[in-house]
């Protein structure tokens, strides 16, 4: 009997090389971002200020989509991972809660704002994980 030619994955998997040379622009805008944010805390610049900055910089550049690609890299989860961070609507439910976050703390409900925050982020990773298990199952 003849024994089956093993699979061989190694056209599958792509080495660390190529993966730099094909993401070395993302992989340079996060370090830049990464270095602009330890060095702007060290010297105690606004955070309003830092992150403005890094928003503007992320739009321009495209490291937030060259995230996107890097995450949706991972196999099985990290395109759906990537189709739940591409919703409109997780956007949306994600600004409503720092306006409102903006609006109480000028009211003066600070540690309210606290908690809310950390219920949002709760409640949006359920979404990303009922979205995952919804199209895995």
């Amino acid at each position: 009997m003849e024994e089956a030619p093993k699979k061989s994955f190694k056209n599958f998997s792509i080495s660390f090389k190529y993966f730099v040379l094909a993401f070395w622009k993302t992989i340079l805008a996060w370090v830049i971002i990464v270095s602009f944010v330890v060095v702007a805390i060290h010297l105690n610049v606004d955070k309003s200020i830092i992150g403005g900055a890094v928003v503007i910089f992320g739009i321009i550049s495209q490291a937030f989509i060259g995230l996107l690609n890097i995450i949706g890299l991972i196999p099985i989860i990290g395109p759906i991972v990537a189709k739940v961070l591409a919703l409109p609507f997780f956007w949306l439910l994600n600004a409503m809660g720092y306006f409102v976050s903006i609006l109480a703390i000028k009211k003066g409900y600070t540690s309210e704002v606290v908690n809310y925050r950390i219920l949002t982020v709760v409640f949006l990773i359920g979404i990303v994980i009922g979205f995952i298990l919804g199209k895995l199952i």
